[in-house]
């Protein structure tokens, strides 16, 4: 045992095996580092290998006092090693083959480095919570997501009662019923059915699963010593307050790449997340535009959609007339390459750049960015809040319907697309954004969520920087 460790709080990290859990994981455990905590960071050896290949060694060398860890995700091979796996599939796996490997590692840590303290682990991973029973030390739940798509899955038992899902049959996604208004959702009054995580329709392979998984996760929930979210109390009090009714104490020590930012020691900066490789040519494009001038386009890490999705997209930008940064991942869509039309290509040339990732963190503070077309994932809709930058939200499946509607009816920073999505629809919206009354609106708005949030990570005494050090305090419970 390293005798430089001993009086360090030994925190073990696991986020949820997908790129929108790890990112928010690592800058939290960075914060915990720059706080006195010994760090042990896992990842599964899919992801693992996959930072190697996107960033190199130096994004999982570590430090004597932050160390990385794996463990096995116990699905078989991918075809693509660099494609965003299954959901439902690694969740089963996860559960099924993770706690014993999960404990082998706190072994292997605690007699290599020093006793393990405390747990950080990702809502989705609280299988764990098992392993922190045993030993007898606290454990921290990360919900990474929206705040209120958790009150949404933990609403799935009443829309089912009442026999508002699962969808009877799949003509039920386009004949209007999910346009019904539901009033069993806390602090979500007008909410609509599709605007709630949608596994609990049960249409696509594995959703059954995943409904049955939020009614055990939420269950062991309530055995954690608290839950930290990555939002902050001007944003999410009411949903946060909810929560706190039937969940251990709920609270927000976000944006998490605010605090992050904060961090004087600068020995972790290699250490980073992102699953593909960076193009640094987007913010040298970006330099050269006028403020307020482009269009930032990211789907995410998971986001799929079809060809004829695609190109409907294309031609809405090209017809919105504005220069715009779009990121397209190679397996954005479905069983095909993204493969866009020459004719789209040629006549944006001028105006447009195409990548294949980014540091997003980067360009939407970026003052050249106007407006963001986005899938609503909870990164990008908290990046884009703390950046002061409005939004056109396309959601795709999980906590991206719920946190398009809180962007769009509650703070009025964004506008929808409809998931069947039209070239005209896309040009009108970008318009509005960009140039129109309704986007000027929402773009002031947006910045008054941007200064809420930089007054949440002031020091002292901002209500994040307050709840921080009530996390580190819940961590240090088992010290003596």
């Amino acid at each position: 045992m390293g005798s430089t460790q001993d009086n360090k709080p030994h925190v073990v990290c696991i986020p949820a095996p997908a790129q929108g859990h790890i990112n928010p994981m690592l800058k939290l455990a960075k914060i915990l580092h720059s706080k006195g905590f010994f760090i042990t960071f896992i990842n599964t050896e899919f992801n693992h290998q996959r930072l190697l290949r996107s960033r190199g060694v130096e994004a999982v060398r570590g430090l004597p006092s932050f160390r990385f860890e794996t463990i096995s995700d116990g699905l078989p091979p991918a075809e693509n090693p660099d494609a965003t796996q299954d959901t439902p599939s690694l969740v089963k796996s996860i559960l099924e083959n993770g706690l014993g490997q999960f404990k082998n590692v706190l072994t292997k840590v605690s007699a290599c480095y020093s006793p393990v303290t405390c747990i950080v682990a990702d809502f989705l991973m609280g299988f764990t919570l098992l392993a922190a029973e045993e030993l007898g030390i606290p454990e921290v739940l990360f919900w990474t997501s929206g705040a209120g798509s958790l009150i949404c899955y933990d609403q799935y038992p009443n829309l089912i009662q009442k026999g508002l899902m699962p969808l009877k049959d799949l003509s039920y996604l386009a004949n209007g019923y999910l346009d019904t208004v539901v009033d069993c959702i806390p602090t979500m009054p007008g909410i609509r059915l599709k605007d709630i995580p949608p596994f609990v329709r049960i249409v696509n392979p594995g959703d059954e699963f995943m409904v049955g998984f939020w009614y055990k996760e939420l269950y062991r929930a309530r055995s954690a010593t608290g839950i930290i979210f990555n939002t902050f109390d001007a944003l999410d009090c009411d949903v946060l307050g909810t929560l706190s009714l039937t969940l251990p104490f709920c609270y927000g020590i976000g944006p998490l790449h605010l605090l992050e930012n904060t961090i004087v020691d600068k020995s972790l900066e290699s250490i980073k997340s992102n699953l593909w490789k960076e193009d640094p040519q987007c913010l040298k494009w970006l330099d050269g535009k006028e403020p307020n001038s482009v269009i930032y386009v990211n789907f995410g890490s998971i986001t799929v959609m079809t060809h004829e999705q695609l190109v409907e997209f294309c031609w809405g930008l090209a017809k919105s007339n504005h220069s715009f940064l779009w990121i397209i991942r190679p397996d954005l869509v479905i069983g095909d390459s993204a493969v866009l039309p020459h004719e789209f290509l040629a006549e944006t040339s001028d105006r447009g750049m195409l990548a294949g990732w980014c540091s997003q963190e980067q360009v939407l503070s970026h003052p050249s960015i106007g407006g963001f077309l986005t899938h609503s994932g909870w990164n990008s809709t908290i990046e884009s809040i703390s950046s002061g930058v409005p939004m056109i939200c396309w959601p795709f499946f999980a906590d991206q319907q719920p946190n398009c509607w809180w962007s769009c009816n509650k703070w009025r920073i964004a506008m929808e697309i409809d998931n069947n999505v039209t070239s005209d629809e896309v040009s009108k919206l970008l318009i509005e954004l960009m140039t129109g009354e309704k986007g000027k609106k929402m773009r002031k708005n947006a910045i008054d969520w941007k200064n809420k949030a930089d007054e949440a990570c002031k020091f002292p005494s901002g209500s994040s920087i307050v709840n921080l050090e009530k996390l580190i305090h819940l961590l240090q419970t088992s010290l003596k």
